[in-house]
């Protein structure tokens, strides 16, 4: 891997954002939830935080209202050193929200309300005055393709991308809900996969991007994050890697991440902890991924310092805000043996 220390940026993200609340009654049921906590959200822009926390220098491109939720999250992004001048308000839409249930281990009931929410108004003036070009990686998220004027956005920012030799990293992010159909998910996934480098996914996600059959999905507790996909994952990432991708990441929770090649597969363990609460620990993972990744480090290393941010994060009630700094992460991992 080369090193991208010359551009502008280290890594920018493009995608959702949004005020996210979560429940403060941990364990309790949905319907007795007392109070939230209220925590910045939106998969690539937790992404940017978590790289900015490790050391990369990260902008994020996302749509905020012209509301006090936009100014939240404006202003935790600059505190955090995000650079969001790249962030257009979009007057007349919302900044979105999502309210999460927290029943461990395995029942995280998740609502989203994104009507008329304003990270889907990105345009394509806005990439054009982004600096995608300027960047060593350019990070997206599968939500931005489920309809204009963001998907047409977010072709061109990744056209450019690609133009500029800038490597381009998808987060499939599947979140049914937010489809009119779950296969035209897949048809857009599959259409953008030629401007690709690395795609990061779990085996519901990766299956969902060859999804042909809607019962093939079934959502349980309200977990709409949690999608369940049936389906032969191997299959599904072999055609991606025929598509454009050079790699393909396949997230396996407490069993770290394979790291799939055109030749080879690289095995790469994860970290077991006791879990508190999932959401957002795939975005913690990418964060730890790309820094490495932007550093030149191998791809057994770059997905060993994701799942070890990923494993952290769990451990946390949120997820931008409680993402780990490098020396934090650090000393996870030589706590825990090394590398």
């Amino acid at each position: 891997m080369t090193n991208l220390a010359d551009r502008t940026y280290d890594s920018f993200h493009m995608g959702r954002s949004s005020i996210d609340l979560y429940a403060n009654d941990v364990g309790a049921a949905f319907v007795d939830i007392q109070s939230f906590a209220a925590y910045v959200g939106g998969s690539p822009t937790n992404t940017s935080v978590g790289a900015r926390r490790l050391g990369l220098k990260t902008g994020v491109l996302t749509g905020l209202g012209e509301d006090p939720v936009g100014d939240f999250i404006l202003n935790f992004l600059q505190k955090e050193g995000v650079e969001t001048k790249f962030c257009p308000r979009k007057p007349g839409h919302r900044t979105s929200a999502v309210v999460l249930g927290i029943e461990p281990p395995d029942r995280f009931p998740l609502v989203y309300y994104r009507d008329n929410c304003a990270d889907m108004e990105v345009t394509i003036d806005d990439v054009l005055a982004s600096p995608v070009a300027e960047s060593g990686i350019f990070q997206f998220a599968g939500t931005n393709l489920y309809r204009d004027p963001c998907r047409s956005a977010t072709f061109l920012a990744a056209e450019q991308a690609k133009q500029n030799d800038t490597r381009v990293v998808l987060d499939i992010d599947f979140r049914p809900d937010q489809w009119h159909d779950p296969r035209a998910f897949g048809v857009a996934i599959r259409s953008i996969l030629r401007l690709v480098d690395v795609v990061i996914g779990t085996e519901d996600e990766i299956n969902a991007v060859m999804l042909t059959d809607p019962n093939q999905m079934e959502v349980t507790h309200s977990q709409v994050s949690d999608t369940r996909v049936s389906g032969d994952v191997q299959a599904a990432i072999d055609l991606m890697l025929t598509l454009g991708p050079n790699a393909v990441l396949h997230k396996r929770g407490v069993d770290g991440v394979q790291i799939h090649l055109p030749q080879e597969m690289i095995d790469a363990p994860g970290f077991p902890v006791e879990v508190y609460n999932i959401l957002g620990a795939g975005d913690a993972f990418g964060a730890g991924f790309l820094y490495g990744y932007a550093q030149g480090w191998d791809w057994y290393q770059s997905a060993r310092l994701g799942n070890a941010c990923g494993a952290i994060v769990v451990t946390q009630h949120g997820c931008a805000n409680f993402m780990p700094t490098y020396d934090q992460v650090m000393s996870f991992v030589a706590e825990r043996g090394g590398w």
